[in-house]
């Protein structure tokens, strides 16, 4: 009988070599991806901004948006443990439940997928209307999050997909995919808003079917592979002590996604009450904003999957080599990125909306969080090591408290003493750098003064590992 624990074909750059040249290797064709999946979400609303309108690009890039974040937010957390449960087993060249964890991770994005479909659809408006979305944007609104839901499956079996080759060392292929899918909705939405002038309607329309192009490319590379993450049809099923592995660190990572979703969601009520131009002003900063979170999420799941191929291998010393490298090479990014972005902040904002006041309040926005950006550098590197290593709730339980329940009374609290928008907004570097000392003590106490990155014990949960080295 087939040994459980085969070689696995070639050379793995994760496991071997310099590791900040391989990390970067790695993480370069995630954040090229990243920035076409975030150019991919923009299009939308730079061509609603500038073809149809203010009350259309807050009707896509409000409430409807935060609607959307918490549903792929859920999903995306959930497939982070499949990412960290395939990337240990891989790195333990443990060929067998590399492919349990693939039917499986494929299988709960098909049910997930179906089940927030029908859910999304006749919720659409009474989500909409719970979270006071001016009567201006809201039948845009609706229209634009019902479409959006009816194309919710091939979405999340593309994250599945890419979150799988991302697993194995595969950063490059979901790049070229999302390049092909970006330059499609491009072209799509132009052409339903700009040509065919059909609004919100033709932007969601055109979002849904570069999402199927997506799912179908990223399929099709896993159907026709010759590895051991090869997907088969027949196969497709959900293994039960696979999706409880996987639900261990996706379940944790899930809430804390969206929790922070969700605190969101609040501070988007708070925003509405300012008016459609706060609310177009905080979309278009959101969207610029987004350039730093591209590269902060990029370099998260960089991390997570280093740690998690390494400390399944039971390479203990690259994985405290990785924490410590990734501390640099993440200060360095954010430093280049807050230089670009104050420099070239009424540029990238002036894509979305050609509104003076509009414009003016999203620069201020920008200008505002750009400063603090430093601030969140212990929560990005210290939760992606964290969920590599197979501990996810802890330090799910300190971004909770530090980051939404602290926003959250913020809210409640703070704002009703001084409603200022700016006092508002300090809401986010507070609860950044709150969390941040809080999970660099937890890191520090749990993993470092405990000794157990130096010993072989409780090396992960995905099964055999190598020793330490």
């Amino acid at each position: 009988m087939k040994s459980e624990k085969t070689a696995i074909r070639g050379g793995n750059q994760i496991t071997e070599g310099v590791i900040w040249k391989s990390l970067l290797l790695f993480f370069f064709p995630m954040l090229f991806g990243t920035f076409f999946q975030m150019l991919y979400n923009t299009t939308d609303t730079i061509v609603v901004g500038r073809f149809v309108g203010v009350n259309a690009l807050s009707a896509i890039g409000g409430a409807s948006a935060m609607i959307v974040n918490v549903v792929v937010g859920a999903f995306t957390g959930l497939t982070s443990g499949a990412t960290v449960i395939i990337s240990q087993y891989y790195g333990a060249r443990n060929e067998k439940n590399v492919s349990e964890a693939v039917h499986t991770s494929i299988a709960f994005a098909l049910i997930f997928g179906l089940i927030f479909t029908v859910g999304g659809v006749i919720l659409a408006r009474p989500m909409l209307e719970a979270m006071n979305t001016p009567a201006e944007t809201m039948d845009g609104s609706v229209t634009y999050l019902v479409v959006y839901f009816i194309g919710l499956v091939p979405n999340m079996l593309y994250n599945a997909g890419s979150s799988i080759l991302r697993a194995i060392g595969d950063s490059k292929r979901p790049l070229y995919f999302l390049v092909v899918s970006c330059l499609t909705n491009v072209v799509l939405d132009v052409l339903f808003v700009a040509v065919l002038h059909m609004g919100v309607f033709g932007a969601a329309l055109a979002t849904i079917l570069c999402q199927a192009l997506s799912a179908v490319m990223v399929l099709y590379v896993l159907l026709k592979t010759k590895e051991c993450y090869k997907l088969e049809i027949r196969k497709i099923r959900i293994s039960g002590r696979q999706l409880r592995k996987i639900l261990k660190i996706g379940i944790p990572a899930m809430i804390e996604s969206l929790t922070y979703t969700i605190s969101n969601v609040i501070l988007q009520v708070v925003v509405n009450r300012y008016g459609t131009s706060y609310v177009a002003g905080w979309v278009a900063c959101s969207k610029g904003d987004q350039i730093f979170w591209m590269i902060s999420q990029a370099f998260g799941i960089a991390v997570t999957t280093f740690i998690g191929q390494n400390y399944g291998a039971g390479k203990f010393d690259r994985v405290r080599s990785c924490i410590r490298q990734s501390i640099g090479i993440y200060a360095g990014l954010t430093v280049i990125c807050q230089a670009l972005l104050l420099a070239f902040s009424t540029s990238i904002l002036s894509m979305f909306t050609t509104d003076a006041e509009v414009l003016a309040l999203a620069n201020h926005m920008m200008r505002f969080f750009v400063g603090y950006y430093m601030t969140y550098l212990c929560v990005e590197i210290f939760s992606a090591v964290c969920r590599g290593l197979g501990d996810a709730i802890r330090p799910m339980i300190i971004s909770i408290v530090g980051i939404c329940g602290l926003r959250i009374l913020w809210v409640f609290v703070v704002l009703p003493i001084n409603p200022k928008f700016d006092v508002m907004m300090y809401s986010y570097p507070v609860t950044w750098a709150v969390t941040s000392v809080l999970l660099s003590i937890y890191y520090l106490r749990t993993w470092v003064r405990s000794g157990r990155l130096v010993r072989r014990e409780g090396a992960g949960s995905a099964g055999t590992h190598s020793e330490s080295v």
